[in-house]
């Protein structure tokens, strides 16, 4: 099967079916019917559809090596700069329609389950099996356009819980091993997207453990609807299916969840390792996940940071405060973000290299500058628009009251320099539901944290600090050279 398209994907979700529950009920009926996944769904078909679109056919897809089929090119394994380059076209198409909002469009999934592929060979010592069952997994993927989330992280107490009674513990582990697969439970935090996709990878960082085989060490892909998953979904912000009250949470609301796998069959197919906690350390690392994955992202905070600054250049033309140095001062800040993140993903293609499976690798280090660097720029950003915006960021009356008999007063009274009153709010809703809403505080904080935290982005850098002895080197000898 080729390139899906959006009634494909929507399809699919509904067949599948989870368990999905919210607010204390299972949800009933069809996802994409329900107000807290519609917007979401159907801002995502769209992205499937632009696949088969004459227009962006050839820059989105290639053609698969097994079937001759033309399939989705964040899937493709680069082999050269041009590839990488092909690949950063590709993500930044997908990035531009949805304006950076959807932190795991599929390309996010699509390109961490390349990297993985792209390295199974390293479990191969393990068992040469897990690397045949990932190889295949990655072609099933690729060959039938395959929407996948994660679970990756568990809670501090479950991990601890797994050192201090290991008969008590909550850690995700494999209670069996049977002639039908592995048997396995555990809970994983912050599952986004994970009841609107078809398929999850479960990939654990276990705890050091003295065992010979670590039942709290796996990697393996199970389909959402499996018997035992369910999806325990946070508070829902898609208050309206409205696009003027609320333009983004409308089209853009990625319902985050907490994944429960309550004694799950995982098939021996599915399995990619099983107890080798030196293998399950070692293995993101030398996949290069985290820097594959980077050079998605840095597309999506390139097209995020371009629509942020058309909301602060517009808010400005409706104020007429574009000369203002004041504004001025503010988004010039924002465009130097901009040029920054453009320079450092050209940088990390331009510096790239072929790692030890043949991949064409991103240098990591311009990479790796952004993602520690995006999350603290992105709240000052916030804070501009709420800035400019001021009491025009409060004052949003509804598209209701425009089509009620107080109309008359809100075209009189709520104008903008050369903009009618309803243009004028529509502008100033989008801008508070970016930076005052529910939807905006929840993207502030996954931006915060959507790599990891702080202290994680930042040692992720120095570790990459490979040149340190020839730095240290130059001051020794400036210092001796009087």
């Amino acid at each position: 099967m080729p390139i899906k398209t959006g009634k494909q994907y929507v399809k699919n979700l509904n067949r599948l079916s989870p368990e999905v529950w919210l607010n204390g009920a299972q949800i009933k009926g069809k996802l994409s019917h329900h107000i807290a996944f519609r917007g979401l769904i159907q801002s995502q078909a769209s992205l499937y559809d632009m696949q088969s679109e004459e227009q962006y056919r050839d820059r989105m897809t290639y053609i698969s090596p097994d079937t001759g089929d033309r399939v989705g090119l964040s899937f493709l394994h680069p082999k050269s700069k041009e590839d990488l380059h092909r690949r950063r076209n590709m993500m930044s198409i997908w990035a531009d329609r949805h304006h950076g909002f959807l932190g795991r469009a599929p390309d996010y999934m699509n390109t961490a389950l390349m990297a993985f592929s792209g390295a199974a060979g390293l479990l191969a010592d393990s068992n040469p099996q897990f690397a045949e069952n990932l190889k295949n997994y990655y072609v099933y993927c690729r060959e039938n356009d395959i929407t996948l989330s994660h679970g990756f992280i568990q809670s501090k107490v479950s991990m601890l819980s797994a050192v201090m009674d290991e008969n008590e513990s909550s850690a995700a582990r494999v209670h069996e091993v049977n002639k039908d697969g592995y048997i396995v439970s555990g809970a994983f935090l912050l599952n986004t997207q994970g009841a609107t996709s078809e398929e999850l990878l479960i990939y654990p960082q276990p705890p050091t453990r003295l065992d010979e085989v670590n039942p709290y060490a796996f990697f393996f892909a199970v389909p959402s609807n499996l018997k035992g998953i369910k999806f325990i979904c946070r508070e829902n912000t898609v208050v309206s299916t409205s696009n003027y009250n609320y333009p983004l949470s409308s089209r853009y609301e990625e319902m985050d969840t907490l994944v429960i796998l309550d004694h799950v069959l995982v098939p021996h197919d599915r399995m990619f390792f099983y107890g080798d906690e030196e293998l399950s350390a070692s293995f993101f690392a030398k996949s290069h996940f985290h820097t594959h994955v980077s050079h998605q992202i840095l597309c999506r905070y390139i097209a995020k940071t371009e629509f942020l600054i058309g909301v602060l250049e517009y808010m400005a033309e409706c104020l007429d405060r574009s000369e203002d140095m004041f504004y001025i001062d503010k988004v010039s800040d924002v465009l130097i973000v901009l040029e920054t993140l453009k320079s450092l993903v050209i940088a990390s293609e331009e510096q790239s290299y072929l790692d030890e499976w043949g991949i064409m690798l991103p240098n990591p280090k311009p990479l790796y500058a952004a993602n520690a660097w995006y999350p603290k720029v992105y709240p000052r950003i916030m804070e501009t628009i709420q800035l400019l915006g001021s009491s025009d960021l409060i004052m949003i009356p509804s598209e209701q009251d425009f089509n009620s008999p107080i109309s008359p007063y809100l075209n009189k009274y709520l104008q903008g320099t050369d903009m009618d009153a309803y243009s004028k709010v529509q502008l100033f809703r989008l801008a508070w539901e970016l930076s005052l809403s529910a939807f905006g505080g929840r993207q502030t904080q996954y931006e915060r944290f959507f790599f990891g935290s702080p202290i994680t982005l930042t040692e992720r850098i120095y570790s990459n600090l490979a040149d340190r002895d020839r730095y240290i080197g130059l001051v020794k000898q400036w210092m001796t050279n009087k």
